[in-house]
């Protein structure tokens, strides 16, 4: 049997979008649409680069400061990338992200929503935002906890912040599924049309709940290489 790695990124990429839509087909109420994000942090230029010659638009990374070495070269390549932030971001990386990224998935804390609040105003431009959900309540991930959740909505909003949806990384080693259910009831709650969920080992489960966006990386890269 050949195994992932042996695939080029471009390979990969194609085998992940058919998977994407035979759990679409599976589905009882799938989401209206279902974005794959290439997670392409840790990757090269020439590996990213496979895909956007692939026609793959839509790209992922979690660092501010690694996203600024890769993406301006390549966007000069191909202006019309979408390019999503989806690990934590720091208060202070906020000018820089909303000028770079135009989604981001991580917004997590009033401070942070300040920060975006402020910057958008003074530049003029607005990145989709979605608010991360702690969905397992782990004390090392970020996020807002589920019951704080309305509430930290219900304040973006007074701010007139252009969030659009909910995003969440279940625990490992659990079924991700009570998780994904827990995102959307949340979701449908407070009339947010976007679901970020569903990684490389769980999105065909995601978008039985209804993802609009999922996150793959490693099976479309490989797995990373630590150290």
């Amino acid at each position: 049997m050949t195994s992932r790695t042996e695939f080029s990124p471009a390979e990969a990429l194609a085998a992940v979008k058919l998977r994407i839509e035979q759990a679409r087909a599976a589905a009882i109420r799938p989401a209206p649409f279902t974005t794959l994000v290439a997670v392409s942090k840790t990757q090269g230029e020439d590996r990213i680069r496979r895909l956007l010659e692939a026609g793959h638009r839509v790209f992922a990374e979690s660092r501010v400061q690694e996203a600024k070495l890769k993406w301006p070269v390549l966007r000069k390549e191909f202006p019309d990338v979408q390019l999503h932030l989806i690990g934590s971001l720091q208060s202070n990386k906020t000018r820089e992200a909303v000028a770079l990224f135009d989604a981001i998935h991580s917004v997590d804390r009033p401070t942070l929503a300040d920060a975006l609040k402020a910057e958008i105003e003074r530049s003029g431009r607005s990145p989709t935002l979605f608010i991360q959900v702690n969905t397992g309540e782990e004390p090392q991930k970020a996020g807002v906890a589920p019951q704080d959740a309305p509430q930290f909505a219900a304040y973006c909003r007074s701010l007139s912040l252009p969030v659009q949806g909910l995003m969440c990384i279940p625990p490992a080693n659990v079924s991700p599924a009570p998780h994904f259910a827990l995102l959307l009831k949340l979701a449908r709650a407070h009339d947010l049309p976007l679901l970020s969920m569903g990684m490389s080992d769980d999105f065909e489960a995601a978008i039985k709940f209804g993802a609009t966006h999922v996150r793959v990386g490693s099976a479309i890269f490989g797995e990373r290489v630590q150290g």
